[in-house]
């Protein structure tokens, strides 16, 4: 185990408030390009980011950033297709598109509004284990009355007066997400430096498998690098060249930092994923780095899930409205999302709840690949026998996603 010094939390602190001031930098905030990268980034590197670690490190040991990495090409695999799909049927008008892309995309978009549905509950049952947890409450009874009174309350603002004016958190709380992400990479980095310069870096060994159910398990946590999609339903404010490179930037970037943060924190693993508490996890790992990270994690998380499920819940408001027609208003979405993520929040653990988001999101890919495949099969593009069969493959993934993937408790 790394030594614990003073000076990490030091370099945690200013680090992250370097960061800060650097990310709300108005240059940079008004930046057309990083405010269509910033939407993806953030989603992606969002609450998997909290969870990650404990989890990956229970499934796969010392070899956690590998399967980090794996998760990651997952990803991209799926971001290929919503980026095929930006480029070359979004474009099509609904008088030039085939009845058979339409009914993909109808299905498509109340894929997606359920899977908003899930990852609401899988945000605020997050959001309510980090505020328990600073009072050292981690009793899932608890929990669920947090994240229901959270849910409930969000639910019935929507229903009266809409949430676009809770959006405006959102900016604030990415920031701070993204500058605490900043400030744990540079004090884990300071801490390795530390250890291999002393020659006192130890890794240490526990059990874990490495047959089917561990890749079970990989396959539920598609959910931890979900939130590229997110730029297919920019439209209205960046032109489709703009979302492409950006969902593509987002998501190398984000691959970059899930990597390099899994192998910095592989020295303080433990292999242990306790019966309760197991999704604040990362704060009982980092507490060598100093007793400033609890407080700081938590904070962080607070702000990130309020305003990632907030986003969420105004998607999925969205996607309902528009899908059934406008027979529901964006106003009963919110009902509609509230009552799922209660009935979730209330049948299913914090580790079940990712496993179904990942499914939902999964499910979205896969219908996703297949319109992609059907598009590209039926173009004149220039390998694009090449192009269908690495779409059908992520047909096949989503597939197996479905069919294979498993909760950590399991």
């Amino acid at each position: 185990m790394p030594i614990s010094l003073p000076l990490t939390s030091v370099i945690m602190v200013i680090t992250a408030l370097g960061a800060l001031f650097f990310l709300l930098q108005p240059k940079l905030v008004n930046a057309p390009m990083w405010r269509a990268m910033i939407t993806p980034l953030a989603s992606i590197i969002g609450s998997g980011f909290l969870v990650a670690g404990p989890i990956l490190a229970h499934t796969a040991g010392n070899h956690a950033w590998i399967a980090m990495l794996g998760l990651c090409a997952a990803a991209y695999l799926f971001g290929a297709v919503i980026r095929y799909n930006i480029a070359h049927v979004e474009p099509l008008t609904k008088d030039k598109m085939p009845s058979s892309y339409r009914t993909i995309e109808k299905f498509s978009d109340l894929a997606l509004a359920f899977a908003y549905f899930v990852s609401v509950a899988y945000y605020l049952n997050l959001l309510a284990a980090f505020s328990l947890r600073a009072v050292d409450i981690i009793d899932p009874y608890f929990i669920r009355i947090v994240s229901s009174a959270v849910i409930a309350t969000l639910g019935i603002i929507g229903a009266l007066r809409g949430l676009r004016a809770l959006e405006h958190l959102e900016a604030i709380s990415v920031g701070i997400k993204l500058s605490l992400i900043a400030g744990l990479i540079a004090a884990l980095a300071f801490s390795a430096g530390v250890s291999i310069s002393d020659d006192t870096l130890v890794l240490n060994e526990f059990e874990h498998g490495t047959g089917m159910k561990e890749l079970s398990i990989l396959l539920g946590l598609i959910i931890l690098v979900q939130g590229f999609e997110t730029s297919r339903y920019l439209g209205d404010a960046y032109d489709r060249e703009t979302r492409i490179k950006t969902m593509r930037y987002a998501q190398l970037l984000s691959s970059v930092i899930y990597v390099v943060f899994i192998l910095l924190l592989t020295p303080f693993f433990t292999g242990d994923l306790p019966p309760e508490g197991g999704e604040t996890e990362i704060i009982n790992l980092l507490t060598p780095l100093g007793m400033i990270v609890g407080p700081l994690i938590i904070f962080a998380a607070l702000a990130s899930q309020f305003s990632a499920a907030i986003a969420d819940m105004n998607g999925a408001g969205g996607l309902l409205a528009s899908s059934s027609g406008h027979r529901f208003s964006m106003r009963a979405g919110y009902l509609i999302t509230a009552a799922v993520a209660l009935a979730i929040t209330w049948s299913a653990s914090i580790f079940e709840i990712i496993v179904y988001a990942s499914k939902a999101f999964v499910f979205y890919y896969g219908l996703q690949s297949g319109l992609a495949a059907l598009a590209c099969w039926q173009s004149e593009q220039p390998h694009r026998y090449r192009k269908t069969a690495l779409f059908i493959s992520a047909v096949f993934l989503s597939l197996a996603v479905l069919l294979f993937g498993v909760s950590a408790e399991v």
